[in-house]
């Protein structure tokens, strides 16, 4: 049986500064679950309701009941696994290729989207503002889909970064020029804003280009969501 004590714990770590204190995060889904085993994270523990799986993993896992699991779980349904894996060291900002950078995107689920579309088009660092949303909270590794294993994610002063980068640098504006007849680096920095404000003025500050997705219809959508646009834009700088 899980003990009081653990399910307070595990349960403490939905907030950032308990997962700081503890240096563990959560992650809920055995398919993500899966992904971290396979990576270079350590886990902690995984709790479970399959017994199965916890007999085919019995030297990292255990077996939980549902009302348990409930007690720590951050979904509404919880879908029957659990783990606690240890956060992991942030390796090296590589300036080789192509980096996306975050200025204050608040939004779990955009996030881990941007995470997941960093790993589909190859974008092996990401850099965000420290007024970003934790990496490691639980809804944005549940939105990863396992994809925090294969993104080196570095918190740091943004303006900071961008001032001493000698890459180009990429931004994301309304007013920008059409990403369509842009002409894009071979590797460089792709800033992406805040939901509601875009790129705050200190970080625009430090923009090379301007860039925008052309719309194509009706004027009424205000903007689009920073996780889709970041899927477009990725997408115009692989073809380059």
């Amino acid at each position: 049986m899980v003990g009081k004590s653990q399910i307070k714990l595990i349960k403490s770590l939905q907030l950032k500064k308990n997962r700081i204190q503890h240096q563990l995060f959560v992650v809920e889904g055995l398919k993500t679950i899966q992904e971290l085993l396979k990576s270079s994270f350590e886990v902690y523990k995984v709790l479970s309701t399959d017994a199965s799986f916890v007999t085919d993993h019995e030297e990292i896992s255990e077996l939980i009941s549902a009302a348990d699991l409930k007690k720590m779980s951050s979904l509404n349904t919880p879908n029957g696994y659990l783990g606690v894996f240890k956060m992991s060291k942030v390796g090296a900002i590589q300036l080789n290729d192509w980096i996306v950078a975050v200025d204050t995107v608040q939004d779990p689920g955009n996030l881990g989207t941007i995470i997941r579309l960093c790993d589909w088009f190859g974008i092996k660092n990401l850099v965000c503002s420290t007024t970003t949303v934790d990496c490691y909270n639980p809804k944005v590794i549940q939105a990863t889909m396992g994809s925090i294993t294969r993104v080196n994610i570095t918190y740091l002063d943004l303006s900071e970064f961008l001032r001493a980068s000698e890459l180009p640098i990429y931004g994301a504006f309304m007013d920008g020029e059409k990403v369509y007849n842009s002409t894009i680096s071979s590797k460089g920095i792709l800033v992406m804003g805040n939901e509601a404000n875009g790129i705050s003025s200190e970080i625009a500050a430090y923009i090379s280009k301007r860039i925008s997705i052309p719309q194509f219809g009706d004027q009424t959508a205000e903007s689009l969501n920073v996780a889709t646009a970041t899927a477009i834009l990725l997408n115009e700088i692989r073809r380059a």
